[in-house]
């Protein structure tokens, strides 16, 4: 039996969000109207919905020998992330500051010492499930194919990454926005990922799914008046995931992945909805969703 159901590979950031009632001029300042300091990352977000779902959570990252370091490895050990994967190395933790005016996001990072986090290819080997976001293309090929060759199921957020069709065609579950499909394959024609499954999020709320057997679904948004869109695709991601490691249908996980994005965009910061398993099925109540909490 594995040692985890998921581990995590990604950066750990220190997100700093501000919103704005417009964006400054050149050499003005203006005052936020209000402003989040949180940890952050994409990949460690999604790690953090599914650690407070009760997954066996493990993570691969690296933080510097400062205070956002040991934030990122207190709050991973105090809701239950393993932290053996993460490397402390001698550069400064990985910061990303945001301005939101509305629906307009502009951001800027600095990855300090994500850019020095080593694969531990005994580490992932522990794994029954790897998630990977916020990677370079060289980290995805190797996890990949390492995780193929070991049996080990694979989540892709793939962003602008480009991958060789022989690799894309290992990959589990691809996840992207409609935006990022439109600009890699030049059309809509879900057809045309070689991935063996795949879940589009959609511009305005909702999703298209095709499973392994090339069914195709539509997943209806939820209508939310969007606060902060930080994280939600994350928190989408950890939806999708706890669904198909629970043996459930990818329409149905990414119902719960627009559940939680859902919950996300209603508050600042990309953690700040993040609640346990109990707290969400109550969601799903409310707003109707009929998901299989139980039933797998």
């Amino acid at each position: 039996m594995a040692d985890f159901d998921v581990v995590g590979i990604g950066n750990l950031n220190y997100d700093i969000i501000m919103l704005i009632e417009r964006f400054p001029e050149f050499h003005e300042k203006v005052n936020a109207e209000e402003a989040f300091f949180g940890l952050g990352g994409a990949a460690a977000n999604t790690i953090s919905w599914l650690a407070h779902f009760g997954l066996r959570t493990g993570y691969i990252g690296a933080v510097g020998r400062d205070e956002i370091g040991e934030a990122h490895l207190s709050y991973f050990r105090r809701i239950g992330v393993d932290t053996g994967g993460i490397r402390v190395v001698d550069a400064p933790s990985g910061v990303a500051i945001a301005m939101i005016r509305g629906e307009d996001k502009r951001i800027v990072k600095y990855p300090g010492a994500n850019l020095l986090k080593d694969l531990d290819f005994n580490y992932l080997s522990r794994a029954r499930h790897v998630h990977l976001s916020s990677n370079p293309r060289e980290t995805i090929v190797d996890v990949v194919n390492f995780a193929n060759s070991r049996g080990i199921t694979v989540s892709l957020d793939i962003g602008e990454a480009e991958l060789p069709p022989e690799v894309e065609r290992k990959v589990d579950y691809l996840m992207m926005n409609e935006d990022e499909y439109r600009r890699k394959f030049g059309s809509f024609d879900l057809s045309l990922s070689g991935a063996k499954n795949l879940v589009v999020t959609l511009n305005g709320g909702g999703a298209l799914v095709r499973d392994a057997s090339g069914n195709v679904h539509e997943i209806r948004g939820l209508s939310a008046e969007v606060v902060d869109s930080t994280g939600a695709g994350d928190s989408f991601d950890a939806g999708v995931i706890y669904g198909i490691l629970n043996g459930w249908r990818l329409d149905d996980a990414a119902r719960l992945g627009m559940l939680l994005a859902y919950l996300t965009v209603q508050k600042v910061g990309a953690r700040s909805a993040v609640m346990p398993l109990e707290d969400v099925i109550a969601a799903a109540g409310e707003v109707g969703l009929n998901l299989p909490f139980g039933r797998n």
